[in-house]
């Protein structure tokens, strides 16, 4: 139910109108979102790369209704990676792309030719795409498009989410050379038929999965802000003989800042996630219903900035 009345807050202008000028929605925007424009986004990894982080930029807008919007999209990240060439970020920065974003859920061929762009953009751009993982019911579609995109950018990451019950066979089948998997545990509401239920088989899932991504030939990249699987990942890399350039730590913009620095100056290649874009009342609040329990980690992110 709380799912519910979080997703029809979302779609509610007047409540959008409300919650968007509460001081503390400004906060936890300013704290998660780096801003609706490409001027915001661009000052924000600026200001990361300048610190030793790398990001990943994530255009916000995936509930994509028709072409219109979603070629908006493509352009939009055309312009980005257009941007960031220009002012010297790449390769550090590179783009996460949501193929709902770019019409997944209405026409697959249409998002794979936009995805392709996407990727043509960043090549040019000397840089690289990594496509986000949504819900379970759009894996299967999201690494065939992968399969696609990668025979002419090989370098398109991939993500797979420990809750689910497929991921671990999912990263023997890409840990191959030349291949980027970033793994996270994942955020959306799933069915016990196809995802672990209890956090702690979540997470005995991901540290198979950290196992296999290490003993693999890819190059894998670590989402999480769990201390222990911060250290996990780097005992197995010790374990594996792994230097660290061959894999990464990611995490979220405004979550765990000190600990995003002190990785990287322990030598660890960190990548932080950046979202932006006019879109991102729905982002928050999509984030909230997909787990209610999201409600209480942003609380407490709000209340510790480390």
């Amino acid at each position: 139910m709380l799912s519910s009345l979080i997703l029809a807050a979302a779609r509610n202008s007047a409540v959008k109108k409300v919650v968007a000028g509460a001081p503390i929605s400004r906060n936890v925007v300013r704290r998660f979102v780096a801003g609706e424009s490409t001027e915001d986004v661009l000052a924000a990894s600026t200001s990361l790369v300048g610190k030793g982080l790398r990001v990943s930029l994530d255009h916000l807008g995936e509930d994509t209704k028709d072409a219109v919007q979603a070629r908006a999209v493509g352009e939009a990240y055309a312009v980005l990676l257009d941007r960031l060439a220009a002012a010297g970020l790449t390769p550090e920065a590179e783009v996460s792309v949501k193929l709902s974003a770019v019409g997944q859920l209405i026409d697959e061929q249409m998002a794979l030719g936009l995805a392709q762009e996407i990727c043509l953009s960043a090549a040019k751009a000397g840089t690289t795409v990594t496509l986000d993982m949504e819900d379970h019911s759009t894996t299967d579609s999201t690494l065939q498009i992968l399969r696609e995109l990668r025979r002419d950018f090989p370098g398109t990451g991939a993500v797979l989410q420990s809750y689910l019950h497929r991921t671990e066979a999912d990263c023997r089948d890409l840990a191959y050379a030349g291949s980027r998997v970033r793994l996270c545990k994942g955020a959306y509401a799933e069915p016990e038929s196809v995802a672990f239920q209890e956090a702690a088989e979540v997470d005995k899932s991901y540290v198979r999965c950290v196992n296999v991504l290490m003993s693999g030939e890819g190059y894998p990249m670590f989402a999480t802000h769990d201390p222990r699987l911060v250290e996990i990942a780097g005992e197995r890399a010790a374990w594996h003989g792994r230097p660290k350039e061959t894999w990464e730590y990611q995490m979220l913009y405004g979550i765990r800042p000190e600990e995003q620095l002190r990785l990287a100056a322990a030598g660890h290649t960190v990548r932080v996630y950046v979202p932006y874009g006019v879109e991102w009342f729905g982002y928050l609040m999509r984030r909230l219903a997909e787990r209610p329990a999201n409600v209480a980690f942003f609380a407490r992110a709000l209340a510790s900035r480390n």
